[in-house]
């Protein structure tokens, strides 16, 4: 995850780029301030001229910034109050990494609020991994509602992004989320499958008594499948922590 702070972007970036790229981004960000429509062709441009590795070499590619993402972020920073005229299209029109850098320059720009939803929902019906998981970065977690957001979590557990990369799950879990999480753990369990340990903490802040008595009941079903399931995901589970 990279701050949002637009000087720690910057220093995160730069440190990815050799003197021949760095020109090349200076030149582009020089190029979009002094007129801003340039942009529809300096964007997809952007892989080729800074590359595309990731910005950390430990990162998790599910959820992790690549280099073009930052240069592309950068890039609608430097476009000012132009940006929100520029985003949309940018997004429609954009390949996957394009669109994924759109939504993740939401928590560095100072968008129309129905814009920047617009957006997020369009990713969010998507199933594209990456797409999703930019999509619940930070400008998710302040805007979304608690339904909204609670469908956004369970998509992202749906696919297989990892809750770790999905911005504000501790300040926006609720009971419902809870119970929705809880469900889908049992019925993973009883189609005898696995889930994602990472569930756990976010069911157990707002523990679903049904639900988990639900789970727990798999333990002693006929089908061995089913308790076997049920032993897995109830080892992934860790003691359930003391609601403040």
């Amino acid at each position: 995850m990279i701050p949002l702070e637009h000087d720690s972007l910057e220093l995160a970036l730069a440190s990815r780029l050799d003197e021949g790229r760095r020109a090349w981004f200076d030149e582009a960000v020089a190029r979009v301030s002094a007129t801003p429509s340039a942009i529809a062709t300096v964007f997809p441009a952007v892989g080729r001229g800074v590359g595309r590795g990731p910005l950390s070499a430990d990162a998790d590619p599910a959820t992790s910034w690549s280099v073009d993402d930052a240069a592309r972020t950068l890039l609608l920073v430097a476009l000012g109050e132009a940006a929100d005229s520029e985003l949309e299209l940018l997004y429609r029109h954009g390949d996957g990494r394009e669109r994924r850098a759109v939504l993740r320059s939401l928590a560095f720009l100072d968008v129309d609020p129905g814009l920047g939803l617009r957006l997020i929902d369009d990713g969010l019906r998507t199933n594209d991994v990456s797409l999703i998981a930019a999509a619940m970065g930070p400008f998710a977690a302040e805007r979304l509602d608690d339904a909204a957001y609670a469908q956004g979590v369970l998509k992202c557990v749906f696919v297989g992004v990892p809750l770790s990369g999905v911005a504000g799950t501790q300040e926006r879990a609720t009971p419902e989320l809870a119970g929705m999480l809880g469900r889908y753990v049992h019925e993973r369990v009883a189609a005898g499958r696995t889930v994602p340990e990472d569930v756990w903490p976010l069911i157990d802040r707002h523990p679903p008594t049904a639900e988990l008595e639900a789970i727990q009941a798999e333990l002693h079903s006929p089908h061995d499948d089913r308790r076997r399931a049920a032993e897995a995901a109830l080892a992934g589970r860790r003691p359930a922590p003391t609601n403040p």
